[in-house]
């Protein structure tokens, strides 16, 4: 059984080394923090937002994947915003850091009607290695391989584009990310694709509750594809907000994850919740694990801190605050 479970992650390991460039996204997006799936968000709402991110995957399994972000995006002007990101993310021996810098700019369709299009560009900046420090020698193999002679260091770059469309309530974003083929090291003795080409489509509504009631209800729907071998997940999330007579507000909801070739076989699900204080922001997610790995771990966390700076109406409806505006 333990044979079976290295080999389980060895597999998860070898395929995150194929996927540079693409960073886990569990639920940080629902923690009010649209901006990190689409840079096409980068602008909407407060002046300047922050939000930092810490995501434990399978905890209780040694070098599981860790994840650790920031994010930041406030409007220039009345129509544009501007965002950025940075991340440390390691999948046992291989890490990856880098960064993402973000425009979008923000038209009215119709103003009366509150139809809103955007349009969003990313320029990502990624650097990835394989740790060989941990490599040691064993009695199966006492000698490690001798092509292991450095880190296996390489820096990618490559854009992300997409576009945003609003209506009243009704939100829906497509992009596409790393648009660009990776130039692949002919050196390199694995395989290694040259394609990270993947799709991503969000979108959802944010119902109102009673009058007065300071209620909101949010379903929405998260779908990625990944050109290269044209497999993909979807998450079916549901939340709600209350609001008080300050603005602040404390949320909760749930998300459900699955291949779309296994409806009925989910990978993960679980529940989060948060509130937001004045400028302070606070979320938490837990999802359980639904594969083989269940009996091996307590699941994964993430924590989701963040800050509302400089807080201000903006002369164009088309970058105020989509949260109980």
């Amino acid at each position: 059984m333990r044979k079976s479970i290295i080999y389980l992650l060895l597999v998860i390991i070898a395929n995150s080394y194929g996927q540079e460039l693409n960073l886990p996204v569990f639920t940080q997006y629902l923690a009010d923090n649209h901006f990190v799936i689409s840079p096409t968000y980068a602008g909407i709402g407060d002046n300047l937002k922050i939000r930092a991110n810490g995501l434990t995957q399978w905890v209780g399994i040694k070098d599981a994947p860790d994840n650790q972000s920031i994010y930041a995006d406030f409007r220039i002007a009345s129509r544009s915003g501007i965002g950025m990101s940075f991340y440390g993310d390691r999948n046992g021996n291989t890490i990856q850091t880098g960064a993402k810098f973000s425009f979008a700019h923000h038209l009215i369709l119709d103003y009366y009607s509150k139809q809103y299009l955007s349009f969003g560009i990313s320029y990502n900046i990624n650097h990835f290695k394989i740790d060989i420090h941990n490599f040691e020698a064993t009695y199966e193999q006492p000698i490690i391989d001798p092509f292991v002679t450095d880190d296996r260091a390489t820096t990618n770059s490559n854009f992300d584009v997409g576009a945003l469309y609003r209506n009243k309530g009704f939100f829906a974003s497509f992009n596409a990310n790393n648009i660009l083929e990776k130039k692949v090291d002919d050196d390199i003795r694995v395989s290694e694709p040259s394609m990270l080409l993947n799709y991503q489509l969000y979108s959802g509504y944010t119902f109102k509750g009673p009058k007065k009631s300071g209620l909101e209800f949010e379903p929405s729907i998260y779908y990625q594809m990944f050109s290269s071998d044209k497999r993909s997940s979807t998450d079916v999330n549901f939340k709600f907000r209350k609001f008080d007579r300050n603005e602040d507000y404390y949320w909760a909801g749930i998300s459900y994850r699955y291949l779309n070739d296994q409806f009925l076989k989910p990978l993960n699900i679980g529940p989060m919740a948060g509130f937001k204080k004045n400028i302070f922001y606070f979320g938490y997610a837990y999802q359980i694990t639904m594969n083989e790995l269940f009996a091996y771990n307590s699941g994964t966390h993430v924590i989701t801190i963040g800050l509302d700076f400089l807080q201000g109406i903006s002369n164009c409806p088309c970058t105020q605050s989509p949260v109980h505006d």
